[in-house]
């Protein structure tokens, strides 16, 4: 089993650029200022031969249970209840701080081995620190520089006798929010193959959950899962990192992204909150799905229309959860009032699933999944030539396209070139001039005479004769 490293130290002492540097991904946000990281973040490092998984926590401080720096607290806890092994980190060139020894009597109190890494150990400065931390009582310091890498054969050696040598014969999930299983993938499959999801059913569905500050996002994400996994409480803006977790649906295996709450662009002003909202591009840009949670409240503000414009241009599948829906009187006026505004709001994902549900009470969380599962196979399907073919026929039967200067515009053929999203091909004469009216009537049909709601589609066109048509050649 591999072995699990929590890092552990008081705010600013570089743990977030050491986890990091071990996973090989700049996937935790990293700032001078302390206490930027709230929530614990797990990944899959590497160091040398040696191969396990480590966790980056908040910044240890004194603070009241109830209040958001306890939580942060009771957060890291957690990760030292769950560690096999803990790295506590001290800031080599301030030296030991009034805070150093009650943290290190804690995690001394774990039971747990204990491996004290003195940071920022470069150079003279950090001299008098290295010296200064044995009066830890955790043993022998070892001398590193997260940021330049410093000390990484010491810190290896410290890190041997508790953590896995060989490195395991699967390849481990790429953490990154890169996808790579699908950059080979081919243009399009035979033509033979009609409709149908492709996918890699033991791969998890990767869906990422978005929204305003406060709508409910870390708390929906800890009602499906079953735990405190993700920091919560009524001040707005708590995430700031994108956190994944592992989270099972009726068997089938899914990567829950959740995110930092985002602002409209003019609000946003300080560096570690454009950080954020940077990290939650990249979880949408690289998402299978992603939920657009909105606060029932107070829903189809101007951002929420934003974010699903976002969403539709990265060519993602989008879901739309209601959240807080137990805080709603009128429940079915209310849903028909916001399905009806959703049709013309979100012209072009007509169609998209609404959810109502509530993350508090654990409501509407199946329903959610089920839709979810469904707009991904609506994202990921594929439709025969012969089929599109048939239905352009009558589509341009029923309303021919207009004629350009005197010279009627041709379509003489359409295919599919791709799915994810559903991406089409459109063959023939002068379509550089085709209006734009009439493109959203074709996507339009398309929508409705292949069942594809909520998904983005692309329609490109492509001039010359039809490829298939052996008798022009």
């Amino acid at each position: 089993m591999t072995a699990t490293v929590a890092i552990i130290g008081r705010p600013n002492v570089g743990k977030s650029t050491l986890f990091n540097r071990l996973v090989g991904k700049k996937l935790a946000l990293v700032d001078d200022r302390p206490g930027v990281t709230r929530d614990r973040r797990e990944g899959e490092a590497a160091l040398g031969h040696l191969r396990f998984n480590i966790i980056d926590t908040a910044g240890l401080e004194e603070a009241d249970p109830a209040s958001l720096a306890g939580r942060m607290r009771a957060q890291t806890e957690t990760a030292i209840a769950q560690a096999d092994v803990i790295l506590f980190m001290i800031d080599a060139r301030l030296g030991l701080t009034p805070m150093d020894q009650p943290f290190a009597d804690l995690v001394r109190k774990s039971g747990k081995p204990v491996i004290l890494l003195a940071n920022k150990a470069e150079g003279k400065k950090g001299l008098d620190g290295i010296f200064e931390s044995y009066a830890l009582g955790l043993g022998d310091p070892v001398p590193f520089s997260a940021e330049h890498g410093e000390g990484t054969s010491d810190l290896l050696e410290a890190l041997a006798p508790f953590v896995d040598v060989e490195p395991e014969e699967e390849e481990p999930f790429d953490e990154s929010y890169g996808d790579k299983r699908w950059v080979d993938a081919p243009a399009a499959r035979d033509e033979s193959e009609d409709e149908g999801a492709y996918s890699d059913p033991s791969k998890p569905l990767r869906v990422t959950i978005i929204g305003r500050p406060n709508a409910g996002k870390s708390t929906l994400v800890n009602r499906m899962i079953g735990e405190e996994r993700l920091l919560v409480g009524p001040e707005a803006g708590i995430t700031r990192d994108t956190i994944s977790v592992d989270y099972e649906w009726r068997g089938k295996p899914v990567k829950l992204f959740d995110t930092a709450g985002m602002r409209k662009r003019a609000r946003i002003e300080e560096k570690l909150e454009k950080m954020s909202v940077q990290d939650s591009l990249r979880a949408i840009r690289f998402a299978e799905v992603v939920v657009v949670l909105l606060d029932s409240t107070i829903p189809f503000e101007k951002q929420d229309l934003t974010l699903v414009d976002l969403i539709e241009r990265e060519g993602r599948a989008v879901v739309i959860g209601l959240n807080k829906w137990d805080l709603v009187a009128d429940k079915n006026g209310l849903l028909a009032e916001l399905k009806e505004k959703a049709g013309y709001l979100l012209a072009q994902v007509r169609g998209v699933p609404i959810v109502p549900l509530s993350g508090l009470a654990g409501e509407g969380i199946d329903r959610l999944m089920q839709a979810v599962f469904s707009a991904y196979d609506v994202w990921n399907r594929r439709i025969s030539t012969a089929r599109i073919n048939r239905w352009l026929e009558g589509v341009l039967s029923a309303h021919p396209p207009p004629a350009v200067a005197g010279r009627r515009i041709k379509i003489r053929y359409m295919t599919q070139a791709k799915a994810r999203p559903p991406t089409f091909a459109l063959f023939g004469n002068q379509l550089d001039h085709l209006p734009v009216s009439y493109t959203r009537y074709l996507v339009n049909n398309l929508r409705e005479g292949f069942d594809l709601p909520g998904t983005p589609i692309r329609l490109h066109t492509r001039g010359g004769e039809n490829p298939y048509d052996k008798g022009k050649r």
